[in-house]
């Protein structure tokens, strides 16, 4: 249970910033197509379960290399600080971003997902770093658990959005904090584990 709650808190969270899967989840709720918004963030959790699969198998394969294995704590660091300021960077408004939908909602959700890889590198990082502090331990047994828990997040946290964004739509477009969550968190992580490599250096 707690390999599928750590999957679904992370993918939760690295799903808020913006972009052009929950941006078009939002415009449709903020028309009042509700269930096409569902049936988008459907399309796109089952894209990120293959996108998360692929995602772990290759770092099973980097971090079988004993270079990587010795300097993960630094190297990890680094993406994860990147990833925030990244995340943390001012985005285009709505308004700037906005994708013209059709009612089919899952079908338009697949080809947005599929030509949003940014997945693989992100669920290569956080499971990575997840496992090194013993966070999360993955093998073959518990793997589709995991994986099922990142789809479970990025499907709840967009339909969350759908049923915001047509319920409360001014709330939505105001919460800029919210749109921070997922860089802050990145940027905290990257930040504990560069002090915990400087940490160990020293003490050497």
């Amino acid at each position: 249970m707690s390999t599928f709650l750590i999957g679904f808190i992370f993918s939760f969270i690295g799903s808020i910033p913006p972009g052009t899967i929950n941006l078009s989840v939002i415009q449709l709720g903020l028309k009042g197509k509700l269930m096409a918004a569902l049936r988008l963030g459907l399309a796109a959790a089952t894209v990120e379960f293959g996108y998360a699969y692929i995602a772990i198998e290759f770092q099973f394969y980097i971090t079988s290399s004993q270079l990587v294995q010795d300097n993960f704590t630094i190297i990890s660091a680094a993406v994860l600080i990147l990833l925030g300021v990244v995340n943390l960077l001012p985005r285009k408004s709505l308004s700037k971003m906005e994708i013209k939908l059709d009612n089919s909602g899952f079908r338009k959700g697949i080809l947005l997902a599929l030509a949003n890889p940014l997945a693989i590198p992100f669920w290569i990082v956080v499971t990575a770093y997840l496992q090194a502090n013993q966070w999360l331990m993955l093998n073959r047994s518990n793997l589709l658990i995991y994986i099922a828990g990142i789809s479970a997040g990025t499907l709840v946290l967009l339909s969350l959005l759908a049923i915001l964004s047509e319920k409360a739509a001014p709330l939505i477009k105001n919460q800029s904090l919210i749109k921070k969550i997922p860089g802050i968190v990145l940027l905290s992580l990257g930040v504990y584990s560069l002090a915990e490599f400087l940490i160990n250096y020293f003490n050497r």
